[in-house]
């Protein structure tokens, strides 16, 4: 167990996954005494060490969570809905969420952050309707509701998502349609220092918006991540977008990604990071510095 003496304390769910970590690593480089909620100790291990301090246990379960916030100043939420996953399941960012909130009445807590995304703002927009947005977006309403201070970040897509995430299968970058707008790309390193900053600036209610410094259509992306990766021999294939929902009438896999991958190409995202740049730092990390590093 890791303990220390007058520093802040933050709770992370969600520390594991993909953007989670290099979340975690942050808190961690910037002083703050971690605690993560987990259900596989020994896995969280291997990536943490005795950096942070552990508490088994899930969403599901109050007494973990409530044994979580014991004690804690802050509380950051990395939760996603699980692709294979339908509206009816126990779904992390709207039942888990119900549970922390619930938690989080006794706790003494100062401050919850929650890690939301840009693209689920084209929820409403030209018809498209999806229950996953609309979770996202009540679970920002129900944190607001909360009364306790709260940060809200909402990320561009994230650079990880062409090397270990959403877009990559293998050697394959694997893409559908066209996308008719640029997305300002950010890697989760980047991020994380943002919201460590966030936490230590700690004032008062906060949303933002997360960018980077480049902008790029998914296909430019792709292109871009093809030509300057070393370490792999990446090729991009892209599918109809017709085709992509056909299977997700027998997959619920494919059925998620056609629904994101048709809020991605058609989200005509704007540059609005000034005040997050101004506030938290400017992301320091281009695309091509991303690839080199992988």
């Amino acid at each position: 167990m890791y303990n220390t003496t007058g520093m802040k304390k933050i709770a992370i769910i969600g520390a594991t996954g993909m953007i989670g970590q290099p979340v975690t690593k942050a808190f961690i480089n910037a002083g703050f005494e971690v605690t993560i909620l987990v259900r596989n100790i020994e896995k969280a291990q291997s990536i943490f060490r005795n950096a942070v301090n552990y508490i088994r246990g899930d969403l599901k379960e109050m007494e973990s969570v409530k044994k979580l916030l014991s004690q804690q100043d802050y509380l950051y939420i990395n939760l996603s809905v699980e692709p294979k996953s339908r509206e009816n399941d126990f779904q992390p960012e709207r039942d888990g969420l119900d549970n922390v909130l619930a938690a989080v009445k006794d706790s003494g807590l100062k401050r919850i952050g929650y890690l939301s995304s840009l693209v689920q703002q084209y929820e409403g927009q030209h018809g498209f309707s999806w229950w996953v947005f609309k979770l996202k977006q009540q679970a920002v309403s129900k944190i607001k509701s909360s009364h306790i201070p709260y940060v809200v970040f909402y990320p561009s897509t994230f650079m990880e998502n062409f090397d270990k995430g959403a877009y990559r299968q293998g050697d394959f970058i694997t893409l559908a349609g066209t996308s008719a707008f640029k997305m300002f790309l950010v890697a989760a390193d980047d991020y994380g220092k943002q919201v460590a900053r966030a936490f230590e600036l700690d004032n008062g209610n906060q949303e933002f918006i997360i960018q980077g410094q480049e902008g790029f259509t998914a296909d430019e992306a792709a292109d871009f991540y093809r030509k300057h990766c070393t370490t792999s021999n990446i090729k991009v294939v892209t599918a109809p977008l017709k085709m992509l929902r056909l299977m997700g009438c027998f997959i619920n896999n494919f059925r998620y990604g056609a629904k994101i991958i048709e809020a991605l190409n058609n989200y005509p995202e704007k540059f609005e990071a000034e005040k997050t740049w101004e506030m938290l730092g400017k992301p320091a990390t281009k695309f091509e510095d991303y690839i080199n590093t992988q």
